[in-house]
């Protein structure tokens, strides 16, 4: 979608949002904690989570930036949003506490997001 300089695109409408997958698979991630998960299970969680961090991030970006650019919220929250995606990128550690850890953090990133789109998209 090409938009005019200086225009912010309206993804909000255009990408679907299964909210309830997307928790279920937060819950599954965290849910991993309560094992001892095997590395297999941690690169499955962490490639699901970062699906829904691709989908999500954009259109929480949009949202964003429909805020006051001059507000504290706004760089708080450009900020936070820098930090998901540069985490999101990083390969799964090679050791399970570390990638535990590390999947753990990416949920509660894509549960932040989650809420994000959702209070942005509410009526």
């Amino acid at each position: 979608m090409d938009s005019p300089p200086g225009i912010t695109p309206d993804l909000t409408h255009e990408v679907p949002v299964d909210a309830e997958s997307i928790s279920e698979a937060i819950r599954r991630a965290l849910r991993l904690g309560a094992a001892r998960p095997a590395l297999d299970e941690l690169t499955a969680a962490q490639e699901e989570l970062r699906g829904h961090t691709a989908l999500l991030l954009p259109l929480v970006r949009a949202d964003q930036a429909r805020l006051p650019q001059d507000s504290v919220l706004a760089h708080q929250v450009a900020a936070r949003l820098t930090g998901i995606g540069e985490r999101a990128g990083q390969p799964l550690r090679p050791d399970t506490l570390a990638a535990h850890a590390q999947v753990a953090g990416i949920a509660r990133d894509v549960q932040y997001l989650l809420a994000m789109h959702t209070t942005a998209v509410r009526p």
